[in-house]
């Protein structure tokens, strides 16, 4: 045996380029990491803002289905928009008029119970449904029996005019079309329609035309942006949704006949996959048009793996007393044809004028945090009174429409806005990420929450969720990411020593990574 393999078999013997390699990695100095734009902590939803008895159920549903209150209280809004959409306006100085419906949209992973949720704090709507149809159904019967019995004389008055002759014809004639005529006065009321879900925009614009200028599109799912995009025309129409949060006049073309509606009030509530919200930023005009800028985003934290198995149910007193209150919003603003106008107190107006003033800052290009979402930060003071109005009406189910719009319901919209522009800092955030600084920024908050000081590419393969990174190949651009900026060192590779398969890369973290945020 040669001096030069003697001397490498007693290295190895001792490990000595693994120690050499240990102590490289000591005493070699960190420089100071380059940011990744890591997003901080996002707000819980501010469930305080809400009336109490809207709020003590959104707490007590999130407490039984074990969800954020996120969810809930998004789905609340949704429904309070439901109830008051198209019946109510805030007149907020001038001209300046916001109808009260939202579009808002939470986006949870898979197994959420988000159905749960949805079907807790809708179902008051549902019954709302139930008790309005069945006060119209005599009349719908009536008229319809009517329009019977008036298109069988009309029938038999166009047959006795066919045959008639001589002086009789003008006669029978004039009689056919007076016969016609009763029978186009005669209208059959519709059946009363707050929900839909899985619906066409086509479909949605004649039930909203339909029900006198409003409609809600509420879903667990997000299945109705395919359905915007395209799915089944093969064309992208944003026209209904557009025109239905802005509260724009509707004409609908029909064959032989054009319908109208002056004002066209849409809600969306919808709860999706986090994949949706990635999506939809893609979509052909969602943003370009002005779709994207009009919803109200929510990025709860998922609390799956972390639930109480047994959590108490929802009080059947606090159930009680958000049905009846929902129901008797829905019902008694349901005859508004004339939207009620909801003015502001005078102290309530100048505190949003300060607001305001706040909020044109954000919007600067150089310096505000909006600057780069002017599409939905434009909207946002008009979302704010959208909420304040909702919350006032909620406030005084009985005579909302009586008072002015108070200070602390001001206050309170404010909260739950600021809230939102939170989430909705994330959301653009997130449409336009690049993948791989995405995928970085789990396996670093992996690092940071187990405060990992070492670790293998197979160690971190395992430990980080499957469904984001399914091969180990998947996980490289990540972890080159971060080693180039600076979160992450990799350590020389051991030699080999024998056959066999090569050790998994290891990597030594930046030692401030647990104590900071990128």
């Amino acid at each position: 045996m040669t001096t030069a393999t003697t001397a490498e078999a007693i290295l190895n013997t001792c490990n000595a380029t693994q120690q050499l390699t240990d102590l490289h990695h000591i005493s070699a100095p960190w420089e100071t990491p380059a940011p990744l734009g890591q997003r901080g902590e996002l707000p819980p939803f501010p469930v305080h803002a809400l009336p109490a008895w809207v709020a003590d159920h959104v707490s007590a549903v999130a407490e039984e289905t074990q969800t954020p209150t996120d969810l809930a209280g998004c789905v609340a809004l949704a429904a309070l928009s439901t109830a008051a959409g198209g019946r109510a306006v805030v007149n907020v100085r001038g001209s300046w008029i916001e109808p009260v419906n939202l579009f808002v949209l939470v986006a949870m992973p898979p197994g959420s119970r988000k159905s749960a949720v949805f079907r807790a704090m809708t179902a008051p709507l549902l019954h709302a449904e139930s008790v309005l149809l069945n006060r119209i159904g005599p009349q719908i019967t009536e008229a319809e029996v009517a329009r019977r019995l008036a298109e069988d004389l009309a029938e038999k008055a166009a047959r006795a005019a066919s045959s008639a002759h001589g002086e009789a014809a003008a006669e029978a004639i004039a009689e056919a079309q007076s016969a016609a005529l009763a029978v186009e006065d005669i209208k059959v009321p519709v059946k009363p329609r707050l929900l839909a879900d899985d619906v066409t925009p086509e479909t949605a614009s004649t039930i909203l035309v339909e029900q006198g200028g409003r409609l809600a599109v509420l879903s667990a799912e997000g299945g109705i942006f395919a359905t915007l995009a395209g799915r089944y025309s093969g064309t992208p129409n944003l026209d209904l949704f557009l025109k239905g949060h802005a509260g724009d006049p509707l004409i609908i073309d029909r064959r032989g006949r054009s319908e109208r509606v002056d004002q066209a009030v849409l809600t969306m509530g919808l709860a999706v996959q986090p994949e949706i919200v990635s999506d939809i930023a893609t979509m052909p005009g969602f943003r370009g048009k002005g779709l994207l800028g009009r919803i109200l985003y929510s990025l709860p934290k998922s609390n799956v793996g972390y639930r109480n198995v047994d959590a108490p149910t929802v009080p059947d007193h606090i159930a009680a007393r958000y049905d009846a209150n929902l129901q008797r919003l829905t019902i008694d603003m349901h005859d508004w044809h004339d939207p009620a106008r909801l003015v502001l107190a005078p102290d309530a107006a100048d505190i949003f004028t300060e607001h305001r003033r706040t909020t044109e800052r954000r919007l600067r290009p150089d310096s505000g945090d909006l600057g780069h979402i002017t599409d939905w930060a434009g909207k946002f003071d008009g979302a704010v009174m959208r909420i304040a109005g909702l919350i006032h009406l909620a406030g005084r189910v009985e005579d909302g429409w009586r008072h002015p719009i108070s200070a602390d319901t001001v206050n309170a919209a404010i909260a739950i806005g600021q809230y939102f522009i939170a989430h909705a800092l994330a959301t653009f955030d997130a449409m336009g990420a690049d993948p791989d600084l995405e995928a970085a920024r789990v396996v670093h908050a992996w690092l940071h929450r187990t405060a990992t000081q070492r670790f293998t590419v197979r160690e971190a393969f395992t430990a980080l969720p499957r469904n984001r990174f399914r091969k180990v190949t998947e996980l490289e651009p990540a972890l080159d990411l971060l080693e180039q900026l600076g979160w992450i060192r990799r350590e020389p590779e051991p030699p080999r020593t024998g056959p066999g398969r090569r050790p998994s890369p290891a990597y030594a973290v930046h030692p401030t990574l647990h104590q900071q945020t990128a």
